[in-house]
């Protein structure tokens, strides 16, 4: 039965997800990320990890994923850090960006994971320079803050909005597959 050779290749091959990703750890944490998302050396020392997610059809840019780890204990509240991100984007109609967000609190392996999905004009913040960096209308933000004894951790997914979108599921992939490595 044609149905028994795919359930024996699933078994065998693993999950379409798994067997299109690469396991990798940064900072104490293991995670999964598509094969397609290239590992680049972090633009600052407050980065654990750098990948380029590759730009959707029609996109003129890619997008990044980044791992920030400050320390155990360090890096502020859940509260904070959603807040800081929601003051980096800007609605088309103007409600907050509070109000916009979808956000939403899992358990992964013992760790409490927090994800918020945003969209809108995008203003990152101050460059190294100190000046404020460009805005960026129709961008899109999938975050995770990880919570553990030994974190936070701080995944943040930025760029045009039809490329995280298509980027979505990875991420969701990603997040499943959090564990500690000590």
């Amino acid at each position: 039965m044609p149905w028994r050779a795919g359930l024996l290749a699933l078994i065998l091959l693993g999950s379409p997800a798994l067997a299109d990703s690469i396991r990798t750890e940064a900072a104490g944490l293991r995670f999964r990320v598509p094969k397609e998302w290239t590992r680049v050396p972090a633009t600052s020392e407050m980065r654990a990890a750098q990948y380029r997610i590759p730009s959707a059809p029609g996109d003129s840019e890619d997008g990044e994923l980044v791992l920030f780890f400050f320390g155990k204990g360090r890096g502020g509240s859940v509260e904070d850090n959603l807040e800081r991100w929601y003051g980096q984007f800007e609605q088309p109609d103007h409600r907050p960006s509070r109000e916009a967000a979808l956000v939403t609190t899992q358990t992964v392996n013992a760790l409490r994971v927090t994800v918020a999905d945003l969209t809108g004009a995008y203003t990152p913040g101050m460059s190294a320079g100190g000046r404020a960096k460009e805005r960026r209308p129709g961008f899109r933000m999938l975050a995770a803050i990880v919570e553990a004894p030994d974190g936070p951790w701080f995944f943040k997914a930025v760029g045009p909005a039809a490329t995280i979108g298509q980027a979505k599921r990875s991420f969701d992939d990603l997040v499943a597959s959090l564990e500690l490595h000590r």
